[in-house]
């Protein structure tokens, strides 16, 4: 993805220790557990080492992240791993932890980062990374992860980072019991999805849940109206730059989002997406735009069966497109034992690696020939998926832009959800962007 001129303009410490995917409810945006300190472990004497760090605490994660460990032990037995994952603050803590070593010069050996513009704006425009074409050469990776992928974790004709997952953004999730109870057909489009939002409105059911606690989620249900109106290579543009935010699509975008917002809950501004998510389960509501971790938590947390008493489809006008959110581990400068992280990598982007990992997560791995039989229905139906759309970066996940602007765009976005002002969204953007995305 052609990236700004003005993409350098980056503050570590400030912009880096902030969370684009907390929930702050306890977990982040992909199940991530708050809550505990930042302290660094002890590292214990070994001729050969690697240590990892993620924000990786909560239940699923934490299970796929030791599976991950389990997989590679296996492989090479003399290599010491030090787990070093910091809770709490839905890895926001994680991130200054790590902002001060790396800028101490006391990098870990690698370290989870989100694709995109978390990774390329921030660590890669810093010259913290060490370049990984000869591995992802020597392990024939350019053919096994997507070339949108690759070009997501590469920037000034270097590849930088492995990714390890798949999770996706432009999900619109609904109540199947509403639904046929109603008679009413799931929407593909933005028409349809405003003539089912009147019938269920007239039944006096929410059409649309919504909880903007935390200003993420409103960025997250924009951004998915973005994409379906610009399309995928539009969307992509926005972000290059090449489509400018006063462009009529995005006038469009907003105008569309402020409609919708209309059939949202009441209460929306004091729920978080979990509680967005209760309501469709419970019937309170009949739809959710959320990423797939809300899959999990159907099934987790509300024990709820998949395409029983809930089902999915892309968000409005997104068909045969993805909106990825991955996580990626990379080789910072100046590691102590980098060929031990380079064993590491190789095994976190393997089949044997991602299958381990992935199916506690509760995302599907990034490589395009996972061993499917592994993953649940919805898994497979998102592996096929992922395999042939067109995939996007994500804003409110860090992916798209800066973290200071998307920082900005939060808070924008959610003016803009109080306000319904459109010009003054436009402009707040536009000068976001001209202070550097």
């Amino acid at each position: 993805m052609k990236k700004s001129p003005f993409l350098l303009a980056l503050t570590l410490v400030g912009s880096l220790a902030l969370s684009a995917c907390s929930s702050g409810t306890g977990t982040d945006t992909t199940g991530n557990e708050a809550g505990g300190s930042a302290a660094k472990p002890e590292q214990p004497a070994s001729s050969k080492q690697v240590e990892i760090f993620s924000w990786w605490t909560g239940a699923g994660e934490e299970a796929g992240l030791k599976a991950l460990i389990q997989e590679f032990k296996d492989k090479q037995p003399d290599i010491e791993v030090i787990n070093a994952a910091v809770a709490g603050g839905a890895g926001t803590n994680a991130k200054a932890v790590l902002a001060s070593r790396m800028q101490g010069g006391d990098p870990p050996g690698t370290f989870q980062v989100h694709g995109g513009s978390e990774l390329n704006t921030g660590w890669v425009a810093a010259g913290k990374m060490e370049p990984l074409n000869d591995l992802y050469e020597s392990e024939g990776w350019n053919e096994k992860f997507p070339k949108d992928l690759i070009d997501l974790v590469s920037s000034e004709g270097n590849i930088w980072s492995v990714p390890v997952n798949i999770h996706r953004g432009n999900v619109l999730w609904y109540n199947k019991k509403v639904f046929a109870d109603n008679g009413l057909e799931v929407p593909t489009t933005f028409d349809e999805f405003f003539q089912v939002a009147d019938a269920l409105k007239a039944k006096g059911i929410t059409p649309l849940a919504l909880g903007d606690k935390e200003p993420w989620t409103a960025t997250h249900l924009f951004e998915s109206v973005l994409l379906g109106t610009l399309g995928p290579d539009g969307y992509k543009q926005l972000w290059s730059g090449e489509i400018p935010f006063d462009d009529p699509k995005v006038k469009e975008s907003l105008e569309t989002f402020k409609k919708m917002l209309t059939y949202v809950n009441e209460d929306h501004a004091a729920r978080n997406w979990q509680d967005a998510s209760q309501l469709v389960s419970t019937g309170e509501a009949a739809m959710n735009v959320m990423g797939d971790w809300a899959k999990g938590y159907f099934t987790g947390d509300l024990k709820l069966k998949t395409n029983v008493d809930f089902g999915y489809v892309p968000t409005p006008g997104t068909e045969g497109s993805f909106m990825v959110i991955t996580d990626t581990f990379g080789l910072p400068k100046g590691v102590k034992d980098p060929d031990s992280v380079k064993e590491f990598l190789k095994v976190l982007g393997s089949v044997e690696g991602q299958d381990a990992f992935n199916p506690l997560k509760g995302s599907i791995p990034a490589r395009v020939d996972a061993d499917v039989s592994k993953y649940d229905e919805y898994g497979k139906d998102t592996m096929e998926d992922f395999k042939n759309s067109a995939l996007t970066p994500s804003l409110a996940h860090g992916s798209a832009a800066s973290e200071g602007f998307v920082t900005q765009a939060n808070q924008i976005i959610n003016i803009f959800v109080t306000s319904g002002d459109v010009d003054q969204a436009i402009q707040g953007l536009k000068q976001a962007a001209s202070a550097g995305m």
